[in-house]
């Protein structure tokens, strides 16, 4: 069933916050090149998130600590030139931010000025605060991160869900209100209680949006490759499989290896 929704020529910011107050649902994904974020922005998605995941999906990392910025910059200049609507986030990566607010606002320049991206996303509450009204003052939007943020996988030591016990819980509460008050323009939740996560939406004037935190947030994102079911090894509860794009593209090799081998390609057709 098709809902009813305004069309949006371009996604910016502000429209980001006309959505959340009218109750319209947004629409985020990863990409991180130019052929896939050509087809995520034609396929009418809100978000796109140049995501430091892709020293997972793209790099084949096991974290998303080894990409740096001269990479995530490559990443966002491609999948900028493929869009026509979309609004553009790219991650800060693993220490381009943090303890240096300085180091920050010039890791954010060379974002913006050498990508075209129209926005940077950094995960922390007020252990960065410094850091995002820096940025915040040379004019660039900020998306917060909260939960669980995988830059800190090695003090968390765990992929669980956060803030489950009321002392996290507290903290992220007070981090979500930082955050807006520091100017953030968005905030992503990342695997939390469902309940923790409806309370911040409900108490954020800025969108907020969900990946593992439940429905009752102001949007939803998922990892590109996660969806499109090309990683089958990487399962948790909050992923939904909207295509087997790993069964497709192996059948479609291995068709390929056996044409070839069998020298049925190419035929009298496909020759000059």
């Amino acid at each position: 069933m098709s809902i009813q929704k305004k069309e949006f020529k371009k996604i910016t910011t502000h429209v980001l916050l006309e959505m959340k107050q009218k109750g319209e649902k947004i629409s985020m994904l990863t990409a991180y090149d130019f052929s896939m974020a050509k087809l995520v922005d034609q396929a009418g998605i809100d978000v796109i998130l140049v995501g430091d995941s892709a020293s997972n999906v793209m790099a084949g990392h096991e974290t998303t600590l080894p990409i740096t910025l001269d990479q995530m910059i490559y990443h966002a200049s491609s999948v900028v030139r493929g869009i026509d609507r979309a609004l553009v986030v790219v991650d800060l990566p693993f220490g381009s931010y943090q303890g240096n607010s300085k180091e920050a606002l010039a890791s954010t320049i060379r974002i913006m000025k050498e990508s075209g991206a129209h926005a940077v996303k950094m995960e922390g509450g007020e252990e960065i605060i410094e850091s995002i009204k820096r940025i915040l003052t040379a004019g660039v939007p900020v998306m917060g991160h909260l939960g669980l943020t995988p830059q800190s996988i090695y003090k968390f030591g765990t992929y669980a869900v956060r803030a489950t016990e009321e002392e996290e819980a507290e903290k992220l509460i007070h981090d979500s209100k930082l955050l807006e008050a520091a100017g953030c323009f968005a905030l992503v939740l990342e695997k939390i209680p469902s309940k923790l996560a409806k309370r911040v939406a409900e108490n954020l004037t800025i969108p907020v949006i969900g990946i593992g935190a439940g429905p009752d947030v102001d949007g939803q994102v998922l990892v590109l490759h996660d969806m499109l079911g090309i990683n089958t090894e990487f399962k948790p509860r909050f992923l939904r499989k909207y295509a087997d794009l790993h069964g497709i593209i192996t059948g479609a090799v291995q068709h390929y290896v056996s044409d070839v081998k069998n020298r049925d390609f190419p035929n009298e057709k496909e020759q000059y």
